[in-house]
């Protein structure tokens, strides 16, 4: 009567170390394993929502900086630059939208579409002003202030585009990825400004600036195509 009521014992051990109750177990592990990504996705948004802010805070200045800087030297591309930067904030705002609520991925369609609409803004205003600028609308003047800036946008801007990336990718959010990329043209804007800057105080070459420009509102109006089908992150 003993060994019988052993073998109840004895046939549940058996069977979990057959590995029978691997459903239970895996269920454990999944939920073990569920707290780990939980966290991480926290600390990536986190992240994320600190990057934006930063993106924010450092566009603002510099928009302020270089309206105030291309109205003193009359130079198209600065005040072009200074509202770029504009567009950049109502990106970056939309991520910080998004990101503020308390599920993020349900709000990830419309700031993708604000950041495409971004996009496609930037693309036709740098076309504009820059065919205004070849067609000779008016000669800009050296501005030691708008080369500064432009090189300081160009070594800080790449920095940000990248951390923003690398987290938006491995969190999986598009529309981080797309603000990313929307930081990171704003980075070869800042190129093409410091090249043109210098050219025109150098050598007088003013169309350097909008001929490279044209470049780049194309590839604006290629990644707001992608932003706006939700492409950002393969």
């Amino acid at each position: 009567m003993a060994a019988d009521r052993n073998l109840p014992v004895a046939a549940e051990q058996d069977t979990c170390s057959d590995g029978c109750c691997a459903t239970g177990a895996a269920g454990a592990a999944d939920t073990a394993d569920a707290t780990p990504a939980t966290d991480r996705q926290a600390v990536l948004s986190r992240r994320i929502r600190l990057l934006v802010a930063a993106t924010i805070s450092y566009n603002v200045i510099e928009a302020a900086v270089a309206l105030a800087a291309g109205k003193a030297a009359s130079s198209t591309a600065l005040i072009g630059f200074g509202l770029d930067s504009i567009i950049e904030v109502a990106s970056a705002t939309a991520v910080a939208w998004q990101f503020s609520g308390s599920d993020p991925r349900a709000r990830e369609r419309t700031a993708l579409k604000v950041i495409a609409v971004s996009f496609y803004v930037l693309a036709a205003y740098v076309t504009v002003e820059s065919v205004r600028s070849l067609t000779g609308a008016e000669d800009a003047r050296h501005s030691t202030v708008g080369i500064v800036l432009a090189a300081l946008s160009l070594a800080v801007m790449p920095g940000l585009s990248w951390a923003q990336r690398r987290a938006g990718r491995e969190l999986g959010s598009a529309s981080a990825v797309a603000d990313s990329k929307q930081t990171l043209l704003c980075t070869y804007l800042s190129g093409v400004l410091l090249v043109g800057l210098v050219l025109n105080s150098l050598l007088g070459w003013s169309w350097a600036d909008p001929a490279v420009a044209l470049v780049i509102a194309a590839v604006a109006v290629r990644e707001g195509r992608e932003a706006w089908r939700g492409q950002h992150c393969c």
